[in-house]
C-alpha cells in the first residue's frame, strides 16, 4: 500500500507524544528543563555528525573536505528566500492557531514545541529518500526506521516541552505524503550528488534546532528551509 510507510511515521509520532505526555506529568519542571538541554545536545550532535559525514571524505592521501561553497551558496540565497517568505512567521501562525483549536491557551510553550519538534522530524533525508521509496516501489522500511526514531524523539521532547510536540505529526503527515504522491516526479531529481547535498544542509538546519533547543531562539530555522531546495539544486549546476 503506497503511503503506508508515512502513515506508520504518524502513529510512531503519535504515540511517543502521548508517551512523553504521561511521562512529562509526573516530572517536576526542574528535571524538564535538564531533558531540554539533553534533548538539545542530542540533537546538536546529530547535526555535527551529518555534516561531518557528508563534507570530509577519508582517502589514502588522508582526509579531504568538499561542499564549502554549496554550503555557504545555499544557505545564503535560501535565507534571503525564506526571509522573503517569512516561512518561519507562518509557520508559528499555523501553531498559535492549532493552540486555539486544542484549547492549549493556557500552554505557554506549546508553539516552541510544535515549531522545533515539527522542524526536527521533517529535516533530513530520510524522510524524502523513504518517501520517494515509498511512492515508487511501496517499499517502507525507511520510513519505518524514521517512525522508530521519531517515536523516541518525540517522547522526549514532548516529555520535556508539553504537549504541542505531539502535532508535528501534521506537517510529517502533509509533507512525506505530497512527496509520495508526487514520487515519481521527484526521483529523477534525486541523485547521489543531490542527496549528499541535502543531507549536508538538512545536517545544518538540525544543529540550528539543536542550538535554539539550548539557548532559545537564537535562529529562525524555518526561514533557512530554502537552503535545501537550493542545495538539491546546486548539484546539477555545470
Amino acid at each position: 500500500m503506497i503511503g503506508l510507510g508515512t502513515l506508520i511515521n504518524v502513529a510512531g509520532i503519535l504515540a511517543g507524544g502521548a508517551g512523553g505526555l504521561l511521562f512529562g506529568k509526573r516530572m517536576e519542571k526542574r528535571y524538564q528543563d535538564t531533558l531540554t538541554v539533553a534533548v538539545g545536545i542530542s540533537v546538536l550532535f546529530l547535526g555535527i555528525g551529518g555534516c561531518l559525514e557528508e563534507m570530509f571524505t577519508i582517502t589514502e592521501e588522508g582526509i579531504s573536505g568538499s561542499g564549502t561553497m554549496m554550503m555557504i551558496g545555499s544557505f545564503a540565497i535560501g535565507a534571503v528566500i525564506g526571509e522573503w517568505l517569512n516561512l518561519d512567521y507562518w509557520i508559528e501562525r499555523f501553531g498559535e492557531w492549532l493552540k486555539t483549536k486544542t484549547k492549549s491557551n493556557k500552554d505557554a510553550g506549546f508553539v516552541d514545541g510544535f515549531v522545533t519538534a515539527s522542524l526536527t522530524v521533517c529535516i533530513g533525508a530520510m524522510a524524502i529518500v523513504g518517501a520517494i521509496q515509498d511512492g515508487v516501489m511501496g517499499n517502507y522500511s525507511i520510513l519505518t526506521a524514521k517512525a522508530v526514531l521519531d517515536f523516541i524523539i518525540i517522547l522526549i521532547m514532548t516529555a520535556s516541552m508539553g504537549k504541542g510536540c505531539i502535532f508535528s505529526a501534521i506537517p510529517v503527515f502533509f509533507f512525506q505524503g505530497i512527496i509520495t504522491l508526487f514520487a515519481g516526479l521527484i526521483e529523477p531529481f534525486m541523485t547521489e550528488a543531490a542527496l549528499s547535498n541535502l543531507s549536508f544542509t538538512g545536517s545544518m538546519l538540525i544543529f540550528c534546532v539543536g542550538l535554539n533547543l539550548i539557548w532559545g531562539k537564537k535562529v529562525k530555522v524555518a526561514n533557512l528551509l530554502p537552503a535545501v531546495l537550493v542545495a538539491v539544486g546546486w548539484a546539477f549546476l555545470p
